[in-house]
């Protein structure tokens, strides 16, 4: 099995699935609620997830207690980095299921919280296998330790070793398939929904434009915001883990002395996902523009603590007119100003001395002397939008009734390049 992913196609890619679904007989994805996605393992390379289309993700991190993915990290990042939803799941070797829960968090590490965490419990490699007791002291640990329940893959013929237990807190994540024919997203692939299934893998021979050979197909009964739910779970805590260093300018820095701690939300974040990463619980996390602790944006600065003194992650310093920000993946110059309304790009300063090469984790810095964007000084981005899953910039821009050339802020650079939950501007 393998992971789930899908990005918002471009028109040209658009055109490939419709071609290639003509050619495999079976009807193209299309924009409907339900997520598509693939699942991968070391059998894919490490840039499967930049390759190919999907809605989510979902790659293999370990199997029993010794083995991890040497791939798993690039393919995580290549989701998260495209805007898909990302899940990572352990293989069941079957051993003591404790320690194979131990093993699996010790290597997700920041990921609990922000990615769906997945057992794959299967026949081959699997001592174990019939044992549904092994199954429910598993998914136990898992919680115990991170307060999510993680989503149980098994075979359709397989269900009744899943014990009830189980069920009533996880997900299931069935694979059966009709066929065994080539074939893209299917929107509604056979018996769909028939086991009350989460989510359904229905191929392994999947095949999508931008890679040649096989995949793992899923779909996901449900949008982003229900896969988040899955990954963020009871949002209490992580896998032991100390808070972010203090550096000046880094997201999540906590300051000396007054207790303060900031970050920049990242596309699909929630506040129990951002204090299951950084520590506290969702209620200490305040700052949001909407006021509903439901509704925060990619882009806008939370913090807990309670001074109000410090500047971290890109907040202005009062009175200084200068400003840090710590580059995040898939930022550009322009959608860093953008974000924070500091104009012209001439005052910004990074480290290659090209405002067009920049790297996440690096510091940038406006030196001020330039205005918020008001008048000329802007481009005309004084209102905000959130992408949605299916959207292109021209379908955004005939809603606003405005043209998309007035969109601006998007992190690939490219108008044909769009991610869901990411913040444009016009």
């Amino acid at each position: 099995m393998d992971i789930k992913n899908k990005s918002k196609p471009n028109l040209v890619t658009r055109i490939l699935a419709v071609i290639v679904a003509v050619l495999l007989g079976v009807s193209p994805a299309t924009a409907v609620a339900d997520m598509q996605g693939i699942d991968v393992s070391s059998w894919q390379p490490s840039n499967i997830t930049r390759l190919v289309d999907a809605d989510l993700a979902v790659v293999k991190v370990t199997q029993a207690t010794g083995y991890v993915n040497p791939s798993w990290r690039a393919q995580a990042q290549g989701a998260v980095d495209t805007g898909k939803a990302l899940g990572l799941y352990h293989y069941a070797g079957g051993y003591n299921a404790t320690s194979e829960a131990d093993w699996f968090l010790a290597q997700i590490g920041d990921y609990v919280g922000r990615a769906v965490l997945v057992l794959d419990w299967e026949s081959n490699q699997n001592s174990a296998w019939g044992n549904g007791g092994w199954v429910l002291q598993f998914v136990q640990r898992i919680h115990d330790r991170t307060r999510v329940w993680p989503l149980v893959y098994v075979q359709a013929s397989a269900i009744g070793q899943i014990p009830q237990q189980v069920w009533d807190k996880c997900g299931l994540w069935v694979a059966q398939y009709a066929n065994m024919l080539p074939t893209g997203y299917q929107s509604n692939p056979w018996n769909y929904g028939a086991y009350g299934e989460a989510m359904r893998q229905y191929t392994s021979t999947g095949r999508l434009p931008g890679y040649s050979g096989n995949l793992d197909l899923n779909v996901f009964r449900g949008e982003r915001w229900q896969w988040d739910a899955y990954a963020q779970g009871d949002g209490a805590k992580r896998p032991s883990a100390p808070l972010p260093e203090t550096t000046t300018g880094a997201t999540g820095q906590q300051t000396a002395n007054t207790g303060r701690q900031c970050v920049v939300v990242q596309p699909g974040d929630s506040l129990s996902a951002i204090a299951a990463r950084y520590g506290g619980t969702w209620g200490e996390w305040t700052g949001y523009a909407s006021g509903n602790p439901g509704l925060i944006y990619a882009g806008e600065t939370v913090c807990r603590g309670t001074t109000q003194q410090t500047v971290t992650g890109g907040q202005r310093p009062s009175g200084t007119g200068s400003l840090q920000v710590t580059v995040q993946s898939g930022d550009t110059m322009s959608g860093i100003a953008a974000r924070y309304g500091a104009w012209p790009l001439s005052s910004w300063s990074v480290p290659s001395g090209n405002l067009n090469l920049i790297y996440p984790g690096q510091v940038v810095t406006y030196n001020g002397g330039g205005s918020v964007a008001t008048g000329s000084n802007a481009p005309p981005a004084t209102r905000t939008v959130t992408v949605r899953s299916g959207d292109t910039l021209s379908g955004i821009a005939a809603r606003l009734g405005i043209g998309y050339t007035q969109l601006t802020g998007y992190r690939s650079g490219n108008p044909n390049v769009i991610y869901p939950g990411e913040v444009l501007h016009y």
